[in-house]
């Protein structure tokens, strides 16, 4: 995403201290770059494969008034090469996932951005669901809902009947029409345990590199 200002800032330096400065500097980090990409490979091959969670989650979330309430989720994540990803989000209305209100499936890409400072081998990535966004009513009520704020473009939602909202304009989530959902997110594996970030504790969302999280979400576990 700051790919652009990145190269203008090195040409700019490359320009100051000339040509024999900036091969030195490119030989110097050489062996640091490859020690970077070579961990990163590592990760990924490692993170391929089924992951879910431990236990429901609790993530903070915010009312329209700004206040804040508590989000419930279970999530089952699978990583595939070429850095595609799917996941399945379970939303509840309790604590323990007794009530479930919706199932959300995504799917995308992974973009990795470079290191996080929260742990050793921790990494910066972005998650793009450029290809699969569909939402599936699993309690009355909430379809009731999504028929009162999100009817405009869609069929009347309906217990366990999934919907596309891919590229769509779709209220509850605030997507617009011809955007994909992205996050900033980090991803942190520790043997068998994935951890990705928590959620900021306003409630914000990870919607730009400034919100991006600094604290660990608890983990899934290898499926």
């Amino acid at each position: 995403m700051y790919t652009g200002t990145r190269v203008s800032l090195l040409f700019l330096v490359a320009m100051t201290v000339g040509i024999d400065g900036a091969a030195a500097q490119s030989t110097s980090n050489k062996p640091e770059e490859s020690g970077m990409e070579a961990d990163v490979t590592k990760i990924k091959g490692a993170l391929l494969g089924n992951w879910e969670s431990i236990a429901p989650e609790i993530r903070p979330s915010k009312n329209p008034d700004g206040s804040l309430k508590p989000f419930y989720l279970k999530r089952a994540f699978k990583y595939l090469p070429s850095d595609r990803f799917e996941l399945d989000v379970v939303n509840s209305a309790d604590p323990y996932g007794a009530v479930p209100l919706a199932r959300i499936k995504i799917g995308g890409h992974m973009l990795w951005q470079g290191p996080h400072p929260i742990a050793p081998g921790a990494q910066k990535v972005d998650f793009v669901a450029d290809e699969i966004y569909e939402v599936t009513p699993l309690a009355q009520g909430f379809a009731d809902i999504l028929n009162k704020v999100a009817s405009a473009g869609y069929a009347p939602w309906a217990v366990n009947s999934a919907q596309s909202i891919f590229g769509k304009t779709f209220a509850p989530f605030g997507l617009k029409e011809g955007t994909n959902f992205m996050e900033h997110d980090l991803v942190y594996l520790r043997g068998d345990l994935l951890f990705w970030g928590a959620r900021n504790i306003d409630g914000r969302g990870f919607d730009t590199e400034q919100n991006r999280p600094t604290n660990l979400q608890i983990p899934l576990t290898r499926k």
